[in-house]
């Protein structure tokens, strides 16, 4: 009878082992994918962990969240004409179970950057949802839209309404509404896209071209004020 503990282990043992060495297989694979694409794009590659990025961009509430934030796999340059950034990205959270016992869960998502040529007041653009609707409920307004689809599908927050309406254009909202999975944060000179989860590599370049999208739906008046 001892020797059925001992094979259960040892095949728990052999079980981690094997998910450890694909789990190593598929980021080397990531990995490389992603810096044939930056070959491909002209942009620099940087596989390693970057805290620095993570706390210089912390202003954004996406890279803000958790602990032992760090940025990896960065893709860095220029993009037609436009200089961007885009990597995954991790942080961590804990919780506790029903034995006390500290749990760690690990986040990662994929987030894209592009630098204006001005500063903005934040402004956050995410799709309704529960929690949207409970912040709401709770006293903490979106911005309403003259487009009753749009204003449905998306909540939008700034404490620059105006600046909110400029950039919300017509033309914005409908390109938003053909591309709802899209999350969009602008503050100070930044605008940005976050993900769930880490994309695949083959996503990277159309999520940089949709970046560009937004960016040159900007009014030329707020990108060149007088």
């Amino acid at each position: 009878m001892e020797a059925l503990p001992i094979l259960v282990i040892v095949i728990f043992i052999a079980l981690v082992a094997v998910g450890v060495y694909l789990a190593a297989r598929a980021a080397r694979k990531r990995r490389e994918a992603l810096e044939q694409l930056a070959a491909r794009l002209g942009l620099s590659f940087l596989p390693d962990k970057d805290r620095e990025l993570a706390r210089r961009y912390a202003f954004l509430d996406k890279l803000a969240q958790g602990s032992n934030r760090y940025a990896f796999n960065v893709l860095r340059g220029r993009f037609e004409g436009h200089e961007v950034l885009a990597f995954d990205y991790h942080y961590e959270t804990y919780s506790t179970d029903s034995k006390g016992r500290r749990q760690t869960h690990h986040h990662h998502f994929s987030f894209f950057m592009l630098f204006l040529p001005r500063a903005f007041p934040e402004l956050t653009i995410v799709r309704e949802g529960f929690f949207s609707k409970l912040a709401q409920a709770l006293g903490y307004d979106d911005i309403d839209f003259e487009s009753a689809e749009f204003s449905r599908t998306f909540c939008v927050r700034s404490k620059d309404k105006r600046v909110a309406y400029d950039i919300c254009h017509p033309r914005f909202m409908e390109y938003l509404l053909a591309n709802r999975d899209l999350t969009l944060e602008i503050d100070g000179e930044v605008l940005a896209l976050a993900f769930s989860g880490r994309l695949a590599p083959d996503q990277i370049e159309f999520n940089l071209r949709r970046l560009v999208a937004l960016r040159e739906l900007f009014p030329a008046y707020l990108l060149n004020p007088t």
